[in-house]
C-alpha cells in the first residue's frame, strides 16, 4: 500500500505533501499527534485516541480546528477504503493538520530487547508530542548493541517501556506493567491490555529482570508482541501463557469493536 496523505484538507501521495520549512513542528518538534491502527479501513478505539489528542494538546497549549482535523481524517479514509494499516494524525505549532495513511511496520513474531538508560522529561507528561528524538536515538543504540528495541530504563535503574511500546512482564506468576507514576506514557493498548487481562502497575528494578518468566511489548501497531530476550538473556518462555493470553483477548477486542 502506497502512503497517502491529507495536508489541511489537500489530499494527495504522502512523499508529494509540503509544510512550511519554517513550521516549528519541523523545527523544534513542537506538536502533537495520535496513531491508530487500520482495520479493514477502520481505526480501532480512535476515539480514545481524539481524546489523548485533545489532552495532549491542551497540555502543551496548542489550539488547532478538532472539527477540520477529524474531517479530514475521515476524506482520507474515504479514499483509502478498507485497508489495513496505520492512520497517523499530526497537529503542529505552525498550524497544520497532517493525517497520513500507509502500511504497518513489519514486526518479528517476537523481538529482543536491550536495556538503554533514559531519564523521562516530566513537563511532557501525558503529551504525545513530536519530540521523539531521544526514543529513536534509544531504538537505535539498542540495535547497535544487538538487540531489536530498546527497553527504557531511569538512572536509578526503573524499567519503564520501550521507546514507542508499553512493556509488560510475568513475573511469580502474574502480569504486571510499569506505573505511569514513573513517568510512561498512558498508552491506550496499554490500558485495553490492563482492562482485559486484570494486570497490575508494579515498579520493576534492572535487577529483576533476570527473574522475568515472560515479557511483551503492546502498541497500537504491535498489538502484543513477544519478547524473547533482554540483555541477550532468553526468557523462559516465548510467548508464555499470559502473553499468548493477552494476544488473544486484545484480537477478539479489536474483532468485536
Amino acid at each position: 500500500m502506497d502512503e497517502l496523505a491529507s495536508v489541511d484538507g489537500t489530499i494527495g501521495p504522502a512523499d508529494e505533501m509540503r509544510i512550511p520549512v519554517t513550521d516549528d513542528g519541523l523545527l523544534r518538534g513542537d506538536g502533537v499527534f495520535e496513531v491508530a491502527r487500520l482495520y479493514a479501513g477502520r481505526p480501532f478505539a480512535w476515539d480514545e485516541h481524539v481524546e489523548r489528542l485533545k489532552r495532549s494538546a491542551a497540555n502543551v497549549r496548542l489550539e488547532f480546528d478538532l472539527d477540520a482535523a477529524l474531517a479530514e481524517v475521515d476524506a482520507l479514509l474515504e479514499r483509502v477504503g478498507a485497508v489495513d494499516g496505520a492512520l497517523r494524525l499530526l497537529i503542529t505549532r505552525g498550524g497544520r493538520r497532517v493525517v497520513i495513511v500507509g502500511p504497518l511496520p513489519q514486526r518479528p513474531p517476537a523481538i529482543t530487547l536491550g536495556t538503554i538508560q533514559y531519564a523521562p522529561t516530566r513537563v511532557l507528561d501525558a503529551v504525545k508530542s513530536l519530540s521523539y528524538a531521544a526514543n529513536m536515538l534509544a531504538s537505535r543504540v539498542a540495535r547497535e548493541g544487538g538487540a531489536d528495541e530498546a527497553l527504557l530504563v531511569t538512572p536509578h535503574g526503573r524499567v519503564l517501556e520501550a521507546p514507542t511500546s508499553a512493556f509488560f512482564y510475568v513475573l511469580d506468576g502474574r502480569l504486571h506493567t510499569p506505573p505511569l507514576a514513573d513517568h510512561i506514557l498512558d498508552s491506550i493498548t496499554r490500558r485495553h491490555v490492563l482492562e482485559l487481562t486484570g494486570a497490575t502497575a508494579r515498579v520493576l528494578h534492572c535487577d529483576q529482570l533476570v527473574e522475568l518468566e515472560e515479557a511483551f511489548l503492546a502498541s497500537t501497531t504491535r498489538e502484543v508482541q513477544p519478547v524473547s530476550a533482554i540483555d541477550g538473556r532468553p526468557l523462559p518462555a516465548t510467548p508464555g501463557p499470559r502473553t499468548a493470553a493477552a494476544a488473544e483477548a486484545l484480537r477478539r477486542r479489536i474483532e468485536a469493536s
